[in-house]
């Protein structure tokens, strides 16, 4: 057993105060590093994700819908990419002026003295990958409208909206 104010390493040996703020420094630029990054990862995939339908979702009632009624899997269709676009601009909404807040202030995150990283890189990550998630609601949005145009293409089926 350690005494107080000691802790030992894996090999059962006694640190001394020195190697215990080294281990603490290291295990703070992990855990600081480890939660900015995620952030910025989510954000960055956004789009793509997306864009090859990846992203987390239900669909088994839409594409049912899409194999017998077209039209009407369109118009949901055109629904669910309004209301992503418009969730990506409120969040836009929320996330442009907290850019601008932490470049400004010089916001940072992490134990001074330890380590800090500055916090507008990710808020800028954060608002370029909801921009392009954004405009890719709207390219999804485009494709279903124009399907719905289209007269006779296999997407938009035969029935009358």
């Amino acid at each position: 057993m350690s005494e107080p104010g000691k802790s030992e390493d894996r090999a059962g040996r006694r640190e001394g105060a020195p190697l215990r703020l080294f281990g603490g420094v290291v295990s703070g630029m992990n855990a600081e590093m480890i939660e900015i990054s995620i952030i910025g990862i989510v954000f960055m995939q956004l789009a793509d994700s997306l864009r090859r339908s990846v992203l987390t979702r239900s669909d088994g009632l839409f594409n049912q819908v899409m194999l017998r009624r077209p039209a009407i899997a369109h118009v949901m269709g055109i629904v669910t990419q309004i209301l992503g676009a418009a969730f990506m601009i409120i969040i836009l909404l929320g996330s442009i002026p907290y850019l601008g807040e932490s470049w400004k202030k010089n916001y940072y995150i992490g134990v001074e003295g330890m380590f800090t990283a500055p916090v507008w890189p990710i808020a800028l990550i954060i608002v370029v990958g909801v921009f392009v998630t954004m405009v890719q609601f709207l390219v999804l949005l485009a494709g279903h409208v124009r399907a719905m145009r289209a007269p006779h293409s296999p997407d938009s089926g035969s029935e009358a909206s």
